[in-house]
């Protein structure tokens, strides 16, 4: 599904953030990425979502080099890959419903029963369809972030990438939100979690990948590249 290969990214006047990283993640796997602020995971996830891309070596996702990826084919690249955020940023004007729609209204779909079907089924994963009409400003911290996991979910990524999706939760939301990845990975979703909560991502039981200083100081087994 995701394969790193001797990946280096180089920013102009920040150094190396992260160096000559190599692993897999397969197709189906939950996995954890894990490091200090600063260690190299945001940038990872980006690479992955080609919001960036590597100074050098080669990122592969479904079976495409992102580096050989034309211009037009980066939009579809995107399609299938679900981002979520820590400060999940969603759209205070916009209602629940309007918020999960926008990529699909972005990626061109029309407006319909298909588009309200798909909406709906995506909060339904959150436990939020009855939460649909209100505004992000009226819900808690862990709404929103459910509301953002719905957003990521509506078209239906092959890969979903979280960036610290529980750093603002107490830790019983924190679990929820975890336990929310693990079925959406159990129903096929590809899953890859940045947290520097070390206890909680313990206590899922999935493999992990260790950034210290943009290098990786641990990668588990069901991780390692094969050649």
């Amino acid at each position: 599904m995701v394969r790193f290969n001797a990946v280096t990214k180089r920013y102009e006047r920040g150094g190396d953030a992260l160096k000559d990283v190599t692993f897999v993640l397969p197709r189906g796997q939950m996995a954890f990425l894990t490091g200090r602020s600063g260690a190299g995971k945001s940038t990872l996830l980006r690479l992955i979502a080609l919001l960036e891309r590597p100074s050098r070596g080669q990122v592969s996702v479904c079976g495409a080099q992102l580096a050989q990826l034309t211009r037009r084919q980066i939009p579809y690249h995107r399609r299938r890959v679900g981002l979520i955020f820590q400060d999940h940023r969603l759209l205070p004007e916009c209602t629940v419903f309007e918020n999960v729609a926008l990529p699909l209204v972005v990626s061109g779909r029309p407006p319909g029963e298909e588009m309200d079907r798909r909406v709906r089924a995506a909060l339904d994963q959150v436990s939020l369809r009855h939460r649909e009409q209100a505004f992000p400003p009226t819900l808690s911290g862990g709404e929103q972030q459910r509301v953002g996991i719905a957003r990521a979910i509506v078209g239906k990524p092959e890969l979903l990438l979280a960036d610290e999706p529980t750093g603002n939760l107490d830790p019983d939301l924190s679990r929820d939100i975890m336990e929310l990845f693990r079925r959406l990975n159990a129903a096929g979703t590809t899953v890859l979690i940045a947290s520097h909560d070390l206890a909680l991502i313990r206590s899922f039981d999935k493999p992990i990948l260790a950034l210290e200083d943009g290098e990786l100081s641990h990668v588990d087994e069901a991780l390692q590249t094969t050649g």
